[in-house]
């Protein structure tokens, strides 16, 4: 569904983008954090671990992020309306496993997989911000139009924000080893992938000059 640079009014009435970003992303913070404290107890360290991470990202997605845009194309109804919905579903769904279905032994954050796992979260999520504050800083004071994103991830792949969520829910999952997480990722991996594929296509078309050993997602790989 087109946003941004690819917004069409064929898509609903335009939605501002700072207020669109905040209502979309705000369920898959504010229900975790309601079932969570709607439990008798406190869940066990795996739970809580893998909830944080899931709660972290979403704070930063809702409360930090839109907050940080400057200008930005309004988002048509009909996209902002699909984001909304799954970040319902996606929020109840994590949210509703790690409180009341998941069963991790007391010792699961000693396993390999949830180190390294949750150490890829961790990592992708560094990559996206800082991806995200170049992309945000492209243009000077007073400056319209795009420009070709240089710096961090960026030198090497078109979708380096893409890159990093990617790298950050595989690790999700792989920390959580769970169907909902699982989709989860594989859902982010496909959608963004897609996406990642179009910027890449959008900058070889719109700057004459953009470097052509970039790739869309993968660096180096040709």
């Amino acid at each position: 569904m087109p946003y941004g640079r690819y917004s069409s009014s064929a898509f609903g009435f335009p939605v501002p983008v700072r207020l669109a970003w905040f209502l979309q992303e705000l369920p898959s913070l504010g229900l975790p954090i309601i079932l969570l404290l709607c439990l008798p107890q406190t869940p066990p360290l795996p739970h809580l671990l893998l909830l944080g991470a899931f709660i972290a990202h979403y704070m930063h997605r809702t409360l930090i992020f839109p907050l940080l845009i400057r200008g930005g194309k309004p988002t048509p109804f009909i996209s902002f309306a699909l984001a909304l919905i799954f970040c319902v579903y996606n929020g109840y769904l994590q949210g509703r496993y790690l409180c009341s279905y998941a069963d991790y032994s007391p010792d699961w954050t000693t396993e390999p997989f949830f180190i390294i796992g949750m150490s890829m979260w961790f990592i992708g999520l560094v990559i996206n911000i800082h991806s995200d504050h170049i992309l945000r800083n492209l243009r000077k004071p007073g400056e319209t139009g795009y420009q070709i994103p240089r710096g961090g991830l960026f030198e090497y792949v078109s979708g380096a924000n893409f890159l990093g969520e990617i790298i950050e829910w595989s690790g999700f999952a792989l920390a959580g080893s769970s169907v909902q997480s699982a989709a989860f990722a594989i859902f982010t991996l496909l959608v963004l992938c897609s996406r990642a594929q179009q910027h890449h296509r959008w900058y070889l078309e719109k700057f004459e000059d953009y470097p052509k050993s970039r790739k869309i997602l993968i660096p180096f790989l040709y």
